[in-house]
């Protein structure tokens, strides 16, 4: 379960936010002004996104490097073309 808060409920509620995540693997979801700026996840679920990150950053980097020499205006062309072409299944 995802639950929203604002920061001060946050910063009140702190010992009792961190059960909940510890215990119902819950995950809180810290905002200020309406906005979301920060989340509190248990420690497996943030290793899994940092694995997934990582990955995620090495895939980016080759695929640059792979097309590296690839104008820019020809890339976004090619994908438009990919895409349209995935759309029409």
């Amino acid at each position: 379960m995802i639950t929203e808060v604002t920061a001060v409920d946050f910063r009140q509620n702190l010992g009792e936010m961190l059960s909940q995540v510890q215990s119902r693997n819950d995950s809180i979801v810290i905002s200020e002004d309406g906005k979301p700026v920060a989340a509190l996840v248990d420690a497996e679920l943030f290793a899994r996104i940092r694995r997934m990150r990582e990955r995620f950053d090495a895939l980016s980097d080759r695929i640059a490097a792979a097309y590296a020499d690839v104008p820019v205006d020809q890339g976004l062309a090619e994908i438009d073309a990919l895409v349209a072409e995935e759309r029409r299944h």
